[in-house]
């Protein structure tokens, strides 16, 4: 399996797909493999590369403290051992404030950005909600932690039309044969609560699309409407009724509004380049 020494330590990547790069930044406590739906869309299109990030996964867990902005310098070492000089960057939650440094610190570097259900700072409600998780995830069984991790994600009309498919993924929790480690999970709720971009987003040129549920109460709608406050030029779009997993359960209708996003992105840079060479 593809692992990559990259500042300081292993990380996993798996690849999918042909075309301009496109990295996918997962959220908390998850795996690149978990971009699957949205990877069967995306590589026909794109040299699709899936992170687990630092403490996930198949990637070393080491012992904390972690930040975004560490995490956003390990994907961009994975850029430089593969030889990848430009790429689209696109997290969900966790993997959205990753992005938001790696377009900071390498702006050079990121030829799109989408920022899924994302935050530049923590209010006091969002820093309760990953304290919460922290603590659960070090107190509950693997089973209740995934249903409490539900109960927060999921709209409650989600829960009533899909209750079996949670209850699913809840009971697969016990069987996973290398969960996540405390250690590991509490760092990155850390890197969660420390990430603060908010007054240097201004600075991101890249075009940027923004998505986000409107019933969101992990990370609410006002933190993605407080980052295109300052990334004045990003488009945004709201799923509207759905919550933090919008990227899920309006599937179809995301990967249709992303896919459409990059791909006017691709094309215009394309249109560039054969002027250039013309």
């Amino acid at each position: 399996m593809p692992l990559i020494q990259t500042n300081g330590i292993e990380l996993f990547y798996a690849e999918r797909g042909e075309g301009e790069p496109l990295v996918l930044l997962m959220g908390l406590g998850a795996d690149g493999s978990l971009w699957e739906e949205h990877v069967r869309a995306y590589e026909q299109h794109f040299r699709c590369i899936l992170v687990d990030n630092r403490g996930a996964g198949g990637s070393s867990q080491p012992i904390g403290p972690y930040t975004t902005k560490i995490m956003a310098a390990d994907t961009l070492g994975l850029l430089d051992a593969l030889g990848i000089e430009r790429a689209h960057f696109s997290g969900i939650s966790m993997g959205s404030a990753i992005a938001q440094e790696a377009a900071l610190s390498a702006p050079d570097r990121v030829i799109s950005l989408t920022l899924n259900c994302s935050w530049s700072m923590c209010d006091a409600y969002t820093k309760r909600v990953f304290e919460t998780l922290g603590n659960a995830y070090s107190l509950m069984e693997a089973d209740d932690f995934q249903k409490l991790l539900q109960l927060i994600i999921y709209t409650p009309s989600y829960h009533e039309q899909h209750l079996s498919v949670l209850e699913t993924a809840q009971q697969a929790a016990l069987a996973h044969p290398s969960p996540m480690t405390i250690h590991a999970f509490l760092s990155q709720c850390e890197a969660c609560i420390s990430h603060h971009t908010a007054g240097r987003l201004g600075a991101i040129t890249a075009p940027t699309l923004i998505t986000v549920g409107d019933q969101d109460i992990f990370t609410p709608l006002p933190l993605s409407l407080a980052i295109a406050e300052e990334i004045t030029h990003a488009e945004k779009h709201v799923f509207v009724g759905s919550g933090h997993t919008h990227h899920w359960d309006r599937l179809e209708e995301f990967n249709r509004v992303t896919l459409d996003f990059m791909l006017r992105h691709r094309e215009a840079i394309q249109a560039r380049r054969d002027e250039d060479e013309a």
